[in-house]
């Protein structure tokens, strides 16, 4: 869709990296762009670095309302709520609030595969980007993945196609976001920090699907009851895999990429290759290193229970498990009776650690461990030859670190250092 903002202001609110794409394309397509951050000037410098041009206003430690309401538009970055008061000076103003995700598909000239769900996104996107590619396909990975939307926007063209990771956090603030292919994973509990109940997080991953016609396809899982009945009131056409059908030697993500990629016209045999040739993807069951016999995993996008279940049916062999990060108001007893069976010691930090305590000391040896580097050391202790000891959170990062990927790589520089 076209979306002229030539000679208009553009605020941005947040200054992180996607922030900073947002800024850079509306000076690109002639607008004037400014920032407003809840953050000191100090604390966010280094992303500062990335804006293409010092003509740009920006406030910091805090929103004020003049500055808002001097917008044309305001474009929040991912992670930017909704309910904040300079989303409601905007609109009292009568100023259009949208979020990143939707600024750079009112600016994006090619189809877009979008995909979403609890778990497995970022595995998927990875696998979706490779088999297109390999079908002679240019094909742009982007979004929740790291790499902003925003930054790629500008330079792609009509004969790509742009292979979109998205979050409940992204599509909150999306309107008339509308991707060619929405493919839905999965559902499960998640980010109820954020959302006020299962069914307003289902709500906000359901627009995915919301803006899709006759000429858009939905790939859903039909292992998810309620992706059936939502089926029945879409308008696009309806693709389901993981039916018990095509069960076989392919998981479920990869059962997914079949279907979009047979949507797409790409041949199995394409597929196929690309799934044997996959060495995965970083932090999601990431090897690290083998050492006296043990060896070292990174699972650091481990967010939900769900993914430490998927981890610990994963692997055969006894675990040393750590896990624990900043509370997202999960319910982890479903884990109980899979802890007992794959975990030989459990080693649990942060935010959620009590929590994390309370339900598994019953079941499995566990230890509270005030840091990362305290529950390497003592897993290296714990951990006998022929185990495997995994950094699994199954919760969110921002207690102690900035994203998962910081935290993976803290796990990975420490294992590394063991001798």
């Amino acid at each position: 869709m076209t979306f002229d903002i030539t000679g208009k202001t553009g605020t941005v609110i947040g200054a992180a990296r996607s922030g900073i794409a947002v800024a850079n394309a509306i000076m690109a397509r002639g607008g004037k762009a400014q920032i407003s951050e809840f953050k000191t000037r100090d604390v966010v410098a280094k992303e500062l670095l990335g804006l293409s041009s010092g003509d740009v206003a920006v406030e910091f430690g805090g929103h004020s309302k003049e500055f808002i309401q001097r917008s044309d538009f305001v474009v929040l970055s991912p992670g930017v709520r909704m309910d904040i008061p300079p989303v409601k000076w905007a609109r009292e103003a009568g100023i259009e609030v949208m979020g990143e995700i939707e600024f750079a598909y009112r600016l994006c000239p090619c189809p877009i595969i979008a995909v979403t769900g609890s778990n497995g996104k970022t595995t998927t996107v990875t696998l979706i980007t490779e088999v297109l590619k390999k079908s002679g396909m240019n094909a742009v990975l982007c979004g929740n993945i790291g790499s902003p939307f925003s930054k790629h926007v500008l330079s792609l063209k009509a004969t790509d196609i742009v292979v979109l990771e998205i979050s409940s956090f992204q599509l909150e603030s999306t309107l008339t976001f509308k991707p060619h292919i929405a493919l839905w994973l999965n559902f499960s509990q998640n980010h109820l920090d954020r959302h006020k109940d299962l069914q307003e997080y289902f709500d906000t991953k359901k627009k995915i699907l919301s803006n899709q016609d006759a000429r858009d396809i939905a790939v859903l899982n039909a292992g998810q009851p309620e992706f059936v009945a939502l089926a029945k009131t879409l308008k696009s056409r309806v693709v389901f895999f993981n039916g018990k059908a095509q069960q076989g030697t392919l998981n479920s993500n990869q059962m997914a990429v079949l279907a979009v990629a047979r949507a797409m016209g790409v041949s199995d045999a394409v597929c196929k290759d690309v799934f044997v040739s996959f060495k995965g993807v970083e932090h999601r069951q990431e090897f690290v290193r083998t050492l006296d016999g043990v060896e070292y995993i990174n699972d650091s996008k481990s967010t939900t229970p769900e993914a430490g279940i998927w981890a610990l049916k994963y692997f055969n062999r006894p675990l040393v498990m750590i896990c624990g990060g900043s509370d997202k108001h999960l319910d982890f007893t479903p884990l109980k009776d899979l802890v007992k069976e794959k975990v030989a010691s459990m080693i649990v930090i942060g935010q959620t650690r009590e929590q994390l305590r309370q339900t598994f000391a019953d079941v499995v040896p566990l230890t509270v461990c005030d840091s990362l580097p305290q529950a390497v050391s003592l897993a290296r202790k714990c951990a006998r030859e022929g185990q495997i000891v995994i950094l699994s959170p199954m919760c969110a990062s921002f207690d102690m670190f900035n994203d998962y990927e910081h935290r993976g790589k803290v796990y990975k520089e420490i294992v590394s250092q063991l001798n």
